[in-house]
C-alpha cells in the first residue's frame, strides 16, 4: 500500500497542531462501506519500548467474513516525536507506513487503535491515517480524550453519543456484555453511526474489533522480541 499524499514527518509540536488545523478540512465524514460491502478490513497497532526508544507497528488485514488473515506485517522505527497527546499520529504513524508499504493488497476499511475525529482539533491518528491513503478509516480508544458522554447500557451493541463543543463526533460502544465499553470514531469516509456499526460487526467476541485484537497482539509480541 502507498499513501495518495505526502506528509511532512520532522515537525515541531507547534507546526503538527497547525497541520492538523489545515487538514481537519479534508476530512469526510459520510456514509461508507456497509457491513456487507467488507472484503478485507485491516487494524493497525503500534507499542513503545521506553528501553530501547523504539514504535514496533504492525497491520494485520482480516478476511471478512470469517476473520480469517490475509496478510500482516510489522516495522520498528526510533521513536523521535515527543508523546503528546492530540498528537499521536506524528509519533505513529511513520511506523504504520513502513508496516503498510508492506501489504499488498488494498483493505476496504483501515481500524485504528486511537482516536478519529473525536479529538481537539478533529484531526485524530485514524483521521490523519484515512486522508493519507483516502480510505474508509475508524478510530477505536480504550479512553476518551474529549468530549462528554453516558454510560451505554450493559448489555452488547448498547451505546451513547459522545459529544463535543455541540457536536457528535464519537459513539461510546459496548462490544461485550458486562465489559468496558469503547470510544468509536470515524477517521475518513464513514458516518458516527456506521462506525459504530462497523466497529460492533467487526468484534465478535472480544472487547476489540478483531483486526484491531490480532494487531495489537501481533505489535506486543514483535516489541517483546525486540
Amino acid at each position: 500500500m502507498k499513501p495518495k499524499r505526502e506528509c511532512p514527518w520532522s515537525l515541531t509540536p507547534q507546526e503538527a497542531v497547525k497541520l492538523q488545523e489545515e487538514w481537519r478540512w479534508e476530512v469526510k465524514v459520510e456514509d461508507g462501506p456497509r457491513p456487507e460491502d467488507l472484503r478485507l478490513v485491516a487494524g493497525c497497532d503500534v507499542s513503545f519500548s521506553q528501553a530501547r526508544g523504539m514504535l514496533y507497528a504492525a497491520v494485520v488485514v482480516l478476511k471478512v467474513p470469517g476473520f480469517e488473515v490475509a496478510e500482516e506485517s510489522t516495522a520498528c522505527l526510533p521513536a523521535t516525536f515527543p508523546y503528546i497527546p492530540g498528537l499521536l499520529a506524528f509519533r505513529e504513524i511513520p511506523a504504520l507506513l513502513s508496516a503498510l508499504e508492506k501489504i499488498k493488497s488494498t483493505p476496504d476499511l483501515i481500524l485504528c487503535d486511537g482516536q478519529g475525529i473525536a479529538h481537539p482539533r478533529g484531526m485524530g491518528i485514524a483521521s490523519h491515517l484515512g486522508v493519507l491513503f483516502d480510505l474508509p478509516t475508524i478510530g477505536v480508544a480504550k479512553t476518551c480524550l474529549v468530549g462528554k458522554w453516558e454510560a451505554p447500557g450493559p448489555e452488547r451493541g448498547s451505546f451513547s453519543y459522545l459529544r463535543y463543543r455541540g457536536r457528535v463526533v464519537g459513539t461510546v460502544l459496548r462490544t461485550r456484555a458486562g465489559v468496558k465499553p469503547v470510544f468509536v470514531s470515524p477517521g475518513h469516509r464513514v458516518s458516527v453511526d456506521l462506525a459504530r456499526e462497523l466497529t460492533l460487526y467487526l468484534t465478535p467476541r472480544y472487547r476489540l474489533p478483531e483486526p484491531l485484537r490480532l494487531a495489537h497482539l501481533l505489535s506486543y509480541r514483535f516489541n517483546r522480541q525486540g
